[in-house]
């Protein structure tokens, strides 16, 4: 499947995600981000070195100004279990706007045509980083990064692009 792109619109999909009550459940992709603008932004796994010390940062650091340029969610996706990304939240005290849900067995991930196998690294199918804007479901940017790389997924290049 070819990866989303411009023009698309983001399928739907359930994710794990634990509210505010520390209640796990599962969102519809659609339900947070129909009718609204957000940036759907993901990573190759939780508590990975560039993951963790510079793209979630770097969106948690942007909130505001993404949020003050219109964007009404932003949304991090990753192809781990529900647990992990609630502890990977609680290392992040300062963040207010980044909702962190997951995609346990990648099928969100498949949907956006955006896997990246590192099996030879022990952590099999996993998601490319990626980060995209869309409005009312429509993309409108779509920042693909290509193996490992991280030079046009970051918050910085989102709030370029509003």
């Amino acid at each position: 499947m070819a990866p989303i792109a411009v023009g698309d619109t983001l399928p739907d999909g359930q994710l794990g995600w634990f509210d505010g009550e520390d209640k796990l459940q599962q969102v519809s992709v659609h339900g947070l981000a129909a009718g609204k603008k957000v940036v759907l932004f993901g990573v190759p796994g939780a508590f990975t070195p560039t993951c963790s010390n510079q793209h979630v940062p770097g969106f948690i650091n942007q909130a505001e100004q993404l949020k003050a340029k219109g964007v009404d969610e932003i949304l991090l996706v990753s192809v781990n279990d529900p647990f992990v990304m609630k502890a990977w939240a609680k290392t992040y005290p300062e963040n207010k706007h980044v909702k962190f849900l997951a995609d346990g067995l990648g099928t969100y991930t498949k949907a956006l045509g955006l896997e990246l196998d590192l099996s030879e690294k022990g952590l099999g199918i996993r998601s490319r980083r990626f980060a995209l804007l869309a409005d009312n479901l429509k993309v409108s940017v779509a920042n693909i990064e290509e193996g490992g790389q991280f030079t046009i997924s970051g918050a910085e290049e989102i709030v370029k692009a509003l």
